[in-house]
């Protein structure tokens, strides 16, 4: 599954403007909604994303932990914290569209991550962390290209790790190798995201603690 940068810039500007509507309109009761992330409510999540974003302009990755910029902006309310995302995705828009190939495909300043990579990671981390709020709320998932377009960079996660052989024929998706080899998985994509994101067992696909990208 091949995404051109074209196709990853507005994937992850989309995922911003998706992620900025869907806490823009949380309801007090719907902020302070536990997720499944350990010890973070809804509101936590979202002041990691934009936090994470403010802290990407700032050229300051790697500066504050994910408690720390969820700490931080926590107590904004949900439509000046998406409001805030916005104005801070619009500007990272005009960074990014300011590039060459050359520099996309160059390093971003974090050690070994290109631009390329950093703005796919961005993309992920975003989806993933929407999704963490659809489940809390029991809002549907999105299952479209942005779903694809994840497990694809947790597969090149799983490959940069050392994880597999592997096989990935999920349902709906062209097949990826993680490695020459191994096993074949079937099943759900998101269930594999989750799994591999230490959000669900990874014995729904036969798999141990090993395939979680985030494990110690």
């Amino acid at each position: 599954m091949e995404l051109s940068r074209t196709d990853v810039t507005n994937g992850l500007l989309g995922g911003y403007e998706s992620f900025a509507r869907l806490i823009g309109g949380l309801t007090p009761e719907g902020w302070r909604t536990r997720t499944r992330c350990t010890g973070w409510e809804a509101r936590d999540v979202a002041g990691h994303v934009v936090g994470q974003l403010d802290d990407v302009l700032a050229g300051t990755v790697g500066g504050r932990t994910p408690d720390e910029q969820a700490e931080q902006l926590r107590y904004q309310d949900p439509a000046t914290l998406a409001d805030r995302l916005r104005g801070a995705a619009a500007g990272f828009g005009e960074l990014l569209g300011a590039l060459d190939d050359g520099a996309w495909a160059g390093p971003s300043g974090v050690p070994d991550v290109t631009i390329d990579q950093g703005v796919r990671a961005l993309w992920f981390d975003t989806y993933v962390h929407a999704d963490d709020i659809h489940a809390a709320l029991g809002l549907p998932s999105d299952r479209g290209e942005a779903l694809r377009a994840s497990v694809v960079h947790l597969r090149d996660l799983l490959l940069r790790g050392g994880w597999g052989p592997a096989r990935l024929a999920l349902d709906g998706m062209p097949e990826l190798d993680v490695g020459d080899g191994g096993p074949v998985l079937r099943g759900d994509p998101l269930r594999f995201l989750l799994v591999g994101t230490g959000r669900a067992d990874p014995a729904e696909f036969g798999l141990d603690e090993s395939v979680n990208i985030y494990r110690p």
